[in-house]
């Protein structure tokens, strides 16, 4: 619906209309869906919008059960067994769910000879934790030590049932039985397992001098058995400067200060398949009657953990008894990148799961927050989050770099930068789109760049051009206590620099059908000799090439949400023995600033659009009652 809704343009109906412009009524006065059969390409022919909206069906149910236990035994006080206490904790989660998609006969996604589509698909997830930790705590004088030891396993176990069905002699009937030809049918069962052993340490000495340290092992299902297991650790110390005496006693205005350092390692297993060291065949290639298999994975034995080694420095302070500030940074180096690795497709594979190299990500986070304004009927408080991180590629296995599209991993570059030819503007006499390229020696050097419109000569001439990674983004919040009734409170998020390929914004300005949408910038696109612009000649099926005019400034601002609220008087709510009463009203997603109308750069952080919907204004009233 997205899709086909932002690309049809506007001036095909949506309901069918005659000669005149006048709607066509059926039978019962009722409007009829325009189809558009003899639509061109561009508007999405035998395909109605909104009319999917009413004949096509999409339903989802889940059926959700979860339980927690837990126990604890403790050592009685004035005993050796003082301070140690055991717990358990079990928990699962269990989930069906049900999902129907019904595509209608007449149009759309399953009309012709398909004659309507039925989806059906039942999954089960079925997922429990099961821990046992011993804990030591004990105060002794002025030193405090924490010790736990632990044991932790978790299992994860889905099954999906789907099968699918097509011909449906009219549309609204939503049941396989209804349907005339099987059209597949499927199972499968998923499941991950990971078992740790941990344990940690803690000391403090004065509530003064903190030192801590952990260390643990994890077992993955995702690793070979002889790589299933990591070892991580850390370290930590924090030192409250403001209990010293020679603060203490000399600095009134100082609340707290404190300084901190860490360093750690810890393991990463998260990829996408919980099976990405084995080799897998797909059975659905059938000789006749006779089975038939292709391999369509490869097997890897040596994937192993990724570790993330963290170093972090911080300082905390509280001053005058209503300013807040903190500063942390840190040095992240990830070892052992877990990376599908490319490799020729002539060998059957586009790439296989591996620990590709290595890069570091480098930043701060700042905070600043406080009470502004504190007066018997007025109160104002806020808060400005800041972060910033710089990422490079330290080693890649085997090779420098790895190409994806229009997007490059390179050794001493920063992750997924952008990787495309130069523009050069648009050429004056004649509207055609010119690039920046360069030829290149047989010993791989490049000569000085030209200006050229020969699209084959840019194959070889991209270069970087930034990344998504923004150079600042935080977020901004505050919040008002007036007459110690009302309540006001605003929550704003922002981001400075970094880059967007919209892939939308390039596909209405670059229409490859006819009967496609066009962007309003297109106005401004070359029309006669002599024009200066940065928009090429419009050219349906043009021999387009993406380059770095296509990168959008991915900075915002966002007002997330306002929420005002008013409590009543607990002096009139005794009387009729309510505790409290607040009503509200709150603004979610209310406006956002952005460099191109209808981008989102909130989207992802892959620096790509894609037909979806932003998330929606909403706005809303409540009541909140304490008995």
């Amino acid at each position: 619906v997205w899709y086909s809704a932002q690309l049809i343009a506007p001036i095909y109906p949506v309901y069918q209309r005659d000669a005149n412009g006048a709607l066509v009524l059926d039978g019962l006065g009722k409007k009829q869906w325009d189809y558009g059969k003899n639509r061109p390409a561009g508007a999405s022919p035998n395909f109605n919008s909104v009319g999917t909206l009413y004949e096509d069906h999409f339903r989802t149910m889940s059926d959700n059960v979860s339980g927690r236990t837990y126990m604890k035994l403790m050592g009685e006080d004035n005993t050796i067994l003082k301070g140690l206490s055991l717990s358990t904790n079990f928990g699962f989660d269990y989930v069906t769910g049900n999902q129907s998609t019904y595509y209608n006969p007449f149009f759309g996604n399953a009309a012709g000879d398909v004659k309507g589509r039925l989806t059906k698909t039942n999954g089960r997830t079925f997922s429990y934790t099961f821990n046992q930790l011993l804990n030591y705590n004990r105060t002794i004088g002025e030193h405090n030590v924490d010790v736990l030891v632990g044991h932790e396993y978790y299992a994860y176990l889905y099954n999906l049932l789907s099968a699918q069905k097509t011909g449906f002699p009219l549309g609204g009937l939503y049941e396989l039985d209804a349907a005339a030809t099987i059209a597949d049918a499927s199972s499968y069962e998923n499941n991950y397992r990971i078992e740790s052993v941990l344990s940690r340490l803690n000391y403090n000495f004065k509530e003064r001098y903190y030192l801590s340290g952990s260390f643990r092992t994890d077992g993955s299902s995702r690793f070979h058995k002889d790589n299933r297991w990591g070892q991580f650790w850390s370290v930590g110390a924090t030192w409250r400067l403001s209990e010293e005496s020679f603060i203490k006693d000399n600095v009134s205005w100082l609340d707290n200060l404190s300084i901190k350092g860490s360093f750690g390692v810890q393991g990463n297993d998260a990829i996408s398949s919980l099976y990405a060291w084995q080799s897998f065949y797909n059975l659905g290639y059938p000789n006749a009657n006779m089975n038939g298999a292709v391999i369509s994975s490869l097997e890897n034995k040596e994937l192993k953990w990724e570790k993330n080694e963290n170093f972090n420095a911080g300082i905390e302070a509280k001053m005058f008894g209503r300013l807040n500030v903190g500063l942390e940074v840190y040095r992240k180096k990830t070892r052992d990148l877990l990376l599908q690795f490319p490799m020729p497709t002539s060998l059957g594979f586009d790439s296989y799961w591996a620990n590709v190299g290595s890069m570091k990500n480098i930043g701060f986070d700042l905070s600043i927050g406080g009470n502004i304004v504190k007066m018997d009927n007025f109160e104002w408080n806020a808060n400005i989050i800041a972060s910033k991180v710089k990422n490079e590629v330290l080693k890649l296995a085997n090779k420098p770099e790895i190409i994806g599209g229009n997007t490059i991993i390179k050794e001493g570059e920063t992750l997924n930068s952008f990787f495309m030819v130069k523009s050069a503007g648009v050429d004056p006499s004649n509207g055609e789109q010119l690039f920046w390229a360069f030829d290149t020696d047989a010993n791989g050097k490049k000569g000085e760049p030209y200006i050229t419109n020969d699209v084959s000569k840019i194959a070889q001439s991209r270069v970087l051009s930034g990344s998504r990674i923004p150079d600042i983004a935080g977020s901004i919040s505050t919040d008002f206590k007036i007459y110690k009734n009302f309540d006001l409170s605003v929550l704003t998020t922002y981001s400075v620099g970094g880059k967007v390929l919209d892939g939308l914004y390039s596909t209405f300005m670059n229409p490859i059908y006819v009967g496609q949408n066009y962007h309003v910038h297109n106005k401004r696109a070359w029309k006669q000799p002599g024009d200066i612009t940065d928009i090429p000649k419009l050219m349906v099926g043009s021999d387009y090439r993406v380059t770095d005019r296509n990168l959008i400034d991915a900075s915002y601002f966002s007002v997330k949400n306002i929420t005002l609220g008013y409590t009543f008087s607990k002096s009139v709510l005794n009387r009729i023995g309510l505790e409290s009463v607040r009503v509200f009203g709150t603004a979610d997603n209310l406006v956002l600033f952005s460099h191109l109308d209808g981008m989102d750069p909130q989207y992802n952080f892959t620096g790509s659009t894609d037909f979806t919907y932003a998330p929606i204004r909403t706005f809303s009233i409540g009541l909140d009652v304490k008995f």
